[in-house]
């Protein structure tokens, strides 16, 4: 499945191989597929790489790091976390391989159709939200350890006018590998929640994940554990501020970040509020096997071809369940899986790499059912009507059962990001030119200022 693409434009670099071309292959979803296009040329610096997917009209998505390395092919979409492994061919005709984005991985195998591709690399999307200065506030740049992780990371807080202390919040990444701002398709929609909540007298803390800017770091066998106390490692920072009011600090997450406030909460992390945007209440096995059913069906497949789908995805999330604290076992059995229903024996291996990662094993298993019904501060829980990532109406009833004081908001015409869309398929993320729909904008900031009593 694509979650979503980048368009950060890069130069892609290849090594010792013939990559120029145009390349086309389709993600198989059930009966039905989605059709990928990268094209590739040769630029003044190296190579230039552009991504589209005609179905869900989304072009010139641009494509970095491309390389050929012992015969394997690797690329990825920055921004989005997104990346495609896969092994070429003794010809060089075609890469048979997975192309995946956080924890979503679907098999893909491209093929070569043309010696040659047209690249242009298009202009930057407006994105009129993205705060530019002057700032009616400071904005400073910081850093604090984690020293339990032995790391350091680093951010932005964004401090009201006034002396203080103030009303906090810490802002909590998605999964894949996020710069402080959340950077997706040239939208920045943590610049975007610092900026209006900071203007509602609330200070915010926002910051680079593991292994992305000035943060130290990341690798695929951390989990939403360890992201958990990097955020209480935030806390403990800011709680040592004499601007900031500590009594009054609370994490905010976005996708798999309100997992992480949940996680640090249960540890003891004495946050006052949470807020989860698009947070799953049901395991991540529960939300990956929906997902795939929830694409097929935005993309016109059939309920026949969502219900064949979503019974394969069972099938591999059995596979890392049953083998949850094993990883090479976990490899094994999602190779066995992927032999049954006919994927090439490259693809296999590629997606068993890649799912039996500690990451996607943790992901996969934890259920936050004890930590939500644990949690004993304020919570503010929003959902998209057509978030295909995290479907509201697998996850708002789910939460409203599990802590019924949580105040749950399903906002109408919503995707994934809070964008107004048509489908909510991520291809649409790109082509939206608003990062945050006004009304998620308010519901947010007007929670936090009313709980936080903010000025």
């Amino acid at each position: 499945m694509i979650e979503a693409m980048a368009t950060a434009s890069a130069p892609a670099q290849a090594e010792a191989a013939d990559l120029v071309g145009r390349w086309e292959g389709a993600i198989r979803v059930g009966d039905a597929s989605i059709p990928v296009v990268i094209r590739v040329a040769q630029g003044p610096d190296g190579l230039i790489a552009l991504m589209d997917s005609p179905a869900q009209n989304a072009r010139d998505i641009p494509v970095a790091g491309l390389t050929e390395t012992s015969g394997v092919v690797r690329f990825t979409v920055p921004m989005a976390g997104g990346r495609f492994e896969g092994a070429r061919s003794g010809d060089g005709s075609t890469w048979t391989g997975t192309l995946s984005q956080g924890p979503a991985s679907m098999p893909l195998i491209l093929t070569r159709t043309a010696a040659t591709a047209e690249v242009t690399p298009p202009p930057p999307p407006r994105r009129p939200q993205t705060p530019v200065p002057p700032f009616p506030y400071a904005a400073e740049e910081v850093t604090f350890p984690n020293a339990g992780a032995g790391i350091t990371l680093a951010g932005t807080l964004t401090l009201p006018r006034g002396e203080g202390p103030f009303p906090a919040v810490i802002l909590l990444t998605g999964s894949g590998p996020q710069d402080r701002d959340e950077t997706i398709l040239d939208h920045k929609p943590f610049a975007v929640w610092a900026d209006a909540l900071t203007r509602r007298g609330i200070a915010v803390l926002r910051y680079d994940d593991r292994g992305m800017g000035g943060s130290g770091g990341g690798s695929s066998d951390e989990t939403t554990a360890d992201f958990a106390t990097d955020a209480v490692a935030g806390m403990d920072f800011l709680r040592a501020r004499p601007d900031i009011d500590a009594a009054r600090l609370g994490l905010m997450g976005h996708s798999e970040g309100g997992l992480t406030a949940l996680i640090a909460s249960s540890n003891g992390a004495p946050a006052a509020f949470v807020v989860m945007i698009a947070g799953p209440s049901v395991s991540g096995a529960d939300i990956l096997t929906e997902q795939v059913k929830q694409i097929v069906l935005a993309s016109g497949g059939t309920e026949a071809q969502a219900l064949q789908t979503e019974a394969i995805q069972a099938r591999f999330m059995l596979a890392v369940l049953n083998n949850r604290n094993d990883g090479p076992a976990a490899a094994r059995a999602i190779e066995a899986v992927a032999a049954e229903i006919g994927q090439p024996a490259a693809q296999a291996s590629v997606a068993a790499r890649q799912m039996s990662s500690g990451w996607y094993r943790y992901f996969t298993a934890f259920d936050p059912a004890d930590a939500i019904r644990a949690l004993n501060v304020p919570m503010l829980a929003i959902y998209a009507e057509r978030d295909r990532n995290v479907p509201a109406e697998q996850n708002a009833s789910h939460l409203r059962s599990l802590k019924p004081d949580a105040e749950i908001v399903v906002l109408p015409g919503l995707n994934h990001l809070m964008q107004p869309a048509t489908t909510g398929l991520p291809g649409e993320y790109a082509t939206i030119t608003q990062t945050l729909a006004p009304e998620a904008i308010t519901a947010v900031t007007d929670w936090v200022a009313r709980v936080a009593e903010a000025p």
